[in-house]
């Protein structure tokens, strides 16, 4: 498939105790929880089972810094990155988008913790737009953990997908050296993304980038596509009449299913943690 005007990148292969165990506890407690605006009230009747397969929730890549921040008393900041779909096009309000919902996610999860998820979704960027802003919007934060969605508006506008490699390129790297860890995330899986013959190709740069520049893609197409071929759900009960965008039910859903995803690779990372001597922490 072709990228661009550009060589591809080596494709080096498929990604696919002492310990906090509370942490663990909680990200398996989060999973299983109803999501919905209030995740301790029960959902509607009617109300889809957010669900995804574990395999489309485990990160394979650690997540240090995140994971020390986390685990300390520290506030903790997340960056989310990425165009319409993180800004919250579609959602009913500021309350429903993603970010919003991952940190009352997180909130409950971590209670008394400052936790911010900082939403930097801009209506049509690409990630060459996002590389304009990237130091206002992104660096300044000094954000612990940075959660960046791309490639969609770059397939919808037909433009050439070589330039979303080399801004991810030249954004982590600028992250990694400011101390941040990264998660990817992929397009929607929506009618709009699958009329265009060359989305998996785009879904194919994305994984190429993860695998590259060593950094996990959140896979929310096959979590989506999982909604319609586990589940059986129509697109309308998870996408807005404009083919694209996500409605509350998938925005919630997915901020679910990310902080336990998120949450879950921490407690790993924690666990791994040699504890200090009782000795030398006197």
């Amino acid at each position: 498939m072709n990228f661009g005007h550009q060589p591809r990148p080596a494709v080096s292969g498929r990604r696919s105790r002492g310990g906090d165990r509370r942490a663990i506890g909680l990200a398996v407690a989060l999973a299983l929880m109803p999501s919905g605006s209030d995740p301790a009230a029960a959902a509607p009747p009617d109300t889809p089972v957010c669900s995804a397969p574990t395999t489309l929730t485990t990160l394979r890549k650690p997540l240090p810094h995140f994971a020390k921040q986390l685990a300390g008393a520290a506030p903790v900041t997340i960056v989310a990155l990425g165009s319409s779909s993180t800004f919250g096009f579609g959602a009913s309000s500021p309350l429903a988008t993603y970010p919003s919902r991952l940190e009352a996610e997180l909130r409950q999860l971590y209670p008394g913790r400052v936790i911010r998820v900082v939403n930097r979704g801009v209506n049509g960027n690409e990630t060459r737009d996002e590389m304009v802003r990237f130091e206002r919007d992104v660096l300044a934060e000094k954000p612990d953990l940075v959660i960046w969605q791309v490639g969609t508006n770059t397939l919808l506008n037909g433009h050439d997908m070589w330039p979303v490699f080399l801004d991810l390129q030249d954004g982590i790297a600028h992250l990694r050296a400011q101390g941040a860890d990264v998660v990817l995330m992929n397009m929607q899986y929506s009618p709009k993304v699958l009329s265009r013959p060359n989305h998996e190709a785009m879904e194919e740069l994305i994984d190429v980038a993860g695998k590259e520049l060593e950094v996990d893609v959140f896979d929310r197409f096959a979590i989506m596509h999982n909604w319609v071929s586990g589940q059986h759900l129509p697109f309308e009960r998870f996408i807005t009449p404009d083919g694209l965008h996500m409605n509350d039910w998938a925005y919630g859903c997915l901020a679910h299913l990310l902080a336990a995803t998120i949450t879950s690779r921490t407690a790993v990372e924690v666990a791994r943690t040699p504890t200090p001597d009782a000795s030398i922490a006197r």
